[in-house]
């Protein structure tokens, strides 16, 4: 199965791109929640402190005894530019495309809805457009948070909604954090049925 597939060479089975745009200007701000989450499963997962490599900050390691292991990538470029964090990573990690794993916003999906799929259109995400750019194909994974929509399709209104804070409850907000590094620990290491 390609799935299973992995570089003898390489160095993690599984990247992990959290996108956001760096800076507190944009902390807590939709456009952000991959950074989060992919932050709050380093934690989950006991990882090292992130340290500056690949253009964005980068920690590896086990998930646990036993399983995958796993880099985590916040590109400290802006979002449309990730793809030239997340290229020369692949690259010198020898990961799969099927193994990187893309953590974003999505405004086609209401606020607390979270799907996985790998491949796919870009809905005009400019982060997703710089990943397939730098990786050559659209076919890597994707953990795609819904922060829905505003009632509009004005561009300077969408990018408003996507570059402010979330007008939910902070309760919420957490809980779709959560939720969303859930769904990425079940993807990148799904429990053995029985």
């Amino acid at each position: 199965m390609a799935l299973l597939r992995r570089d003898a060479g390489g160095k993690v089975d599984w990247l992990i791109v959290g996108l956001g745009n760096p800076g507190e200007k944009y902390a807590r701000t939709r456009h952000n929640i991959g950074f989060e989450v992919a932050a709050l499963a380093a934690e989950r997962w006991g990882l090292p402190k992130a340290k500056k490599k690949y253009g964005g900050l980068y920690t590896d390691g086990r998930i646990g005894p036993g399983l995958p292991r796993v880099g985590v990538l916040l590109p400290q470029t802006f979002m449309n530019d990730a793809g030239k964090s997340v290229g020369p990573a692949r690259g010198s990690l020898g990961v799969d495309l099927d193994r990187v794993v893309a953590v974003h916003d999505e405004i086609d999906l209401p606020f607390g809805r979270i799907e996985t799929r790998i491949g796919g259109g870009l809905a005009g995400h400019n982060g997703l457009k710089s990943l397939k750019r730098e990786l050559g194909a659209p076919e890597f994974q994707r953990v795609r948070i819904g922060v829905g929509r505003p009632d509009s399709t004005d561009p300077e209104i969408v990018s408003a909604w996507v570059l402010g804070r979330f007008r939910e409850p902070p309760d919420e907000v957490r809980a779709l954090v959560e939720a969303a590094t859930d769904e990425l620990e079940r993807l990148v290491a799904p429990s053995e049925p029985g």
